[in-house]
């Protein structure tokens, strides 16, 4: 195995209700950790989500309201995945910009404290869409030659994501084997501040704001300049409760 493993390597993906960070729900978690000695464990969960799944979302992952009736909710097994992803660094198929930070907001919302900050994360999908830009399915299909006929099961996903990143590092001699350099490759260091993307770090490593009339302002510039805006965003339910945690850190440090 070329790839190159410190510890071990927590291959993670989740089917939601949607796409909102936030506000949609987890259903489905699958892991395959990959170890050093280049031996798997799989794990996966059906995750009851609190709420009707649209039939949109059943349309692409399969999983209706009758299957997760008696699951556990997130709040019930967050612990287990904690445990489960303990002493890994992360990698999935587009994880850096939707399971990730869905997950991240997720285990805040029940309660979890996880710092993803300071793993590597290699995701699988920007190393293939810069190498042969196409979906999963397509990248299981150009690099190990069978088709995805399980598309869309988390733990299938999650599979096959893992043996795309070994093909991937056996067909591209210039790709680095190790996970700190493979991150760097996928961009995992150019993440939000929060998980739901609503801030970001400027030149000058200062958290701004990424929408509204104070969209490019760092946070302590617009608390200066209009305090009374920055305490009714707080007030918003729509917005995520780890962004308003990321915010109310940063207004609290003192200035250097």
């Amino acid at each position: 195995m070329r790839l190159q493993l410190q510890r071990s390597l927590a291959f993670f993906d989740l089917e939601t209700t949607g796409t909102r960070i936030g506000q949609d729900r987890i259903v489905q978690v699958g892991i395959v950790r990959l170890s050093p000695d280049g031996s798997r464990q799989p794990w996966q969960r059906l995750v009851n989500p609190g709420m009707p799944i649209p039939p949109e979302a059943t349309a692409i992952h399969g999983i209706t309201d009758a299957m997760v009736a008696n699951a556990p909710t997130l709040e019930d097994v967050a612990d287990e995945i904690l445990g489960v992803l303990e002493g890994c660094d992360l990698s999935g198929f587009n994880v850096i910009r939707f399971d990730l930070p869905f997950l991240a907001e997720e285990l805040h919302r029940v309660g979890r404290t996880w710092d993803s900050s300071v793993l590597r994360v290699v995701d699988v999908q920007r190393i293939f869409h810069r190498m042969e830009p196409r979906d999963l399915s397509a990248a299981l299909r150009f690099y190990c030659g069978r088709e995805h006929g399980d598309a869309h099961d988390a733990l299938a996903d999650v599979e096959a994501t893992a043996d795309v990143l070994l093909a991937q590092l056996e067909r591209y001699a210039e790709l680095p084997g190790d996970v700190d350099q493979l991150g760097e490759f996928s961009g995992d260091r150019q993440r939000s501040p929060d998980a739901a993307g609503k801030l970001a770090f400027d030149q000058n490593g200062q958290i701004c704001l990424t929408f509204g009339k104070y969209r490019g302002w760092p946070l302590d510039t617009i608390g200066r300049n209009d305090p009374g805006y920055l305490q009714w965003l707080m007030t918003k339910a729509e917005l995520p409760g780890s962004t308003r945690d990321v915010m109310r850190r940063a207004l609290s440090r003192p200035e250097a």
